[in-house]
């Protein structure tokens, strides 16, 4: 059965995680999900990638990990996803640690969306050559899946180099929560077949890319039926997710706007009774 939820700007003027949680699941939807950044640079020397000026909740976000925590603490069901966690930011072993956090915390039900981002100053003011991002993003991943499944972990790569470590505790789910790719380029395809479990397109711009992405799935031995398609931004148009579900997608969420709760409650109304619809 497709699953539904959200996705939206966690910021400190829109409704608040608490409220929000609860009322996604009482809806009977089936996720939230977040991006993230850690800031914005003033420069704004990157240019917005859908054109025009910045909108300000990019640089008003909540830490997505503190944001889904809390969405935690008042739920049961719902998936909590990073949509997308922007990886080449962060500190490997801290990152491994609050993963594995989150997802014990939740009962497993965390998914962790991934992305290198846009933001080419953002990147630098951690340190990260935007040259670099994409290998910088696969070693942080990899070096991960060793501290969540080793009980005395160690990495060496060109960009993340530690010796044997502990690192616990281990996430609930084993191996790690799954991980959604959360890019639209072709070199994407190779990289959601070596170190992801799923695929988590902006909604508009997945055309053509299955037919990539299957053929680089099947060149390391896995199926097209061995990854999650999901999807994030959609809009509850009837033909338009009908087209999704049949070429194969099985988790959409719908935007909300970074807006208090009287605007973001009747959207929820809307989407819960729009999914139960196409059930």
């Amino acid at each position: 059965m497709t699953e539904f939820g959200v996705v939206i700007f966690p910021t400190e003027y829109s409704i608040q995680p608490l409220e929000l949680a609860r009322a996604v699941e009482e809806r009977g939807l089936d996720s939230i999900f977040v991006p993230e950044h850690t800031h914005i640079p003033a420069s704004r020397r990157s240019p917005y990638p859908a054109g025009g000026e910045l909108p300000k909740e990019y640089s008003h976000t909540y830490d997505p990990f503190v944001f889904l925590t809390a969405c935690a603490a008042v739920t049961e069901r719902i998936t909590l996803g990073t949509g997308i966690c922007l990886v080449v930011e962060r500190d490997v072993l801290t990152l491994a640690k609050e993963i594995a956090s989150l997802d014990r915390i939740s009962g497993g039900r965390f998914v962790l969306g991934i992305g290198a981002g846009w933001n080419a100053e953002e990147m630098e003011n951690h340190g990260i050559e935007f040259k670099h991002r994409w290998k910088v993003v696969r070693e942080k991943i990899l070096a991960m899946k060793e501290l969540w499944t080793k009980d005395e972990a160690e990495f060496h790569g060109d960009f993340v180099d530690f010796d044997p470590v502990w690192s616990n505790p281990k996430p609930i789910t084993p191996g790690g929560p799954p991980i959604w790719m959360g890019a639209t380029s072709k070199w994407s395809y190779d990289r959601i077949a070596e170190y992801c479990d799923g695929w988590l397109p902006i909604a508009g711009l997945e055309a053509d890319h299955l037919p990539g992405i299957e053929a680089a799935l099947l060149k390391r031995g896995r199926q097209l039926s061995d990854i999650t398609l999901a999807m994030f931004g959609m809009i509850p148009d009837k033909d338009l997710v009908q087209s999704k579900i049949d070429a194969g997608f099985s988790h959409l969420a719908f935007g909300l706007p970074p807006e208090p709760a009287d605007k973001v409650l009747p959207l929820l109304d809307d989407y819960a009774s729009f999914a139960e619809s196409m059930r």
